[in-house]
C-alpha cells in the first residue's frame, strides 16, 4: 500500500465511523434539535390557547435574601394561540405570601410574543412575608380575560448565570461578602517580602 493509499484509507475510516453522528443532525421534521429549546430552570406551560415560556420570579442575587416586606417581579413570555386576543389581567396568590400586583393589564394580540417583566417590571409580589434566597416555589393563579384561570407552579431564581443582566429585585440584600482569614493576610503579606 502506498503512502497516499494509505492516508486515504484512514480519511475514509474517519468520515465512515463519524457518518452516524452526523446523520442525527438531520433526523427530520421531529428531531428533538426542531423544538424550541429552554435551557433554565423557569417554568413552561401550554394551557387553553395561551402558551407561557420562561416563567420565574427574580430572587436575590446567589447567596443573598429577599427579606421580608420586600418584592420579587414576575418575568415570562406568552403567545397567544387562540382565535382572538386576550388580555392577562390579574395574578394571585397565597395571601400568606404577600400581595400580588399588576401594575397594567398586559394585552395578547394572537400569534404575537409578548414577554412581561422586560423592559421594567409590571407584576410585583410585594409585601412578602416570608424571606427568599432563591430555589422556592411559588403557587400563582393567571387571570385572563378569555382564557379563564391559568394555575402555575413559579420558581424563585438567583440573579445570577443568564439573569444577572435583570435589575435587582427590590428590597434585595446584597451577599455576603468573603472576609479574608487572618492566616490567609498574614501567609499573603509574607510572600510580598
Amino acid at each position: 500500500m502506498t503512502r497516499n493509499s494509505r492516508h486515504w484509507a484512514i480519511a475514509a475510516a474517519a468520515f465512515l465511523a463519524a457518518a452516524p453522528v452526523l446523520t442525527g443532525c438531520g433526523a427530520g421534521f421531529d428531531a428533538i434539535t426542531s423544538h424550541p429549546y429552554s435551557p433554565t430552570e423557569a417554568t413552561t406551560a401550554k394551557v387553553r390557547g395561551i402558551d407561557i415560556s420562561q416563567a420565574f420570579f427574580l430572587g436575590p442575587d446567589s447567596g443573598a435574601t429577599l427579606p421580608s416586606g420586600g418584592a420579587t417581579p414576575l418575568y415570562l413570555s406568552m403567545v397567544n394561540t387562540g382565535q382572538g386576543p386576550d388580555r392577562l389581567l390579574g395574578v394571585g396568590i397565597d395571601p400568606a405570601l404577600g400581595t400580588a400586583k399588576v401594575t397594567a393589564p398586559v394585552d395578547l394580540p394572537v400569534q404575537q410574543l409578548v414577554s412581561v417583566g422586560k423592559p421594567t417590571p409590571t407584576v410585583l409580589i410585594e409585601g412578602l412575608k416570608k424571606p427568599l434566597s432563591g430555589g422556592e416555589s411559588i403557587s400563582v393563579q393567571l387571570q385572563f380575560a378569555n382564557a379563564g384561570i391559568v394555575p402555575l407552579t413559579i420558581p424563585v431564581i438567583t440573579r445570577s448565570r443568564e439573569f444577572t443582566q435583570l435589575p435587582q429585585a427590590p428590597g434585595a440584600t446584597a451577599a455576603p461578602t468573603p472576609t479574608p482569614t487572618p492566616s490567609a493576610t498574614a501567609e499573603h503579606a509574607e510572600g510580598d517580602h
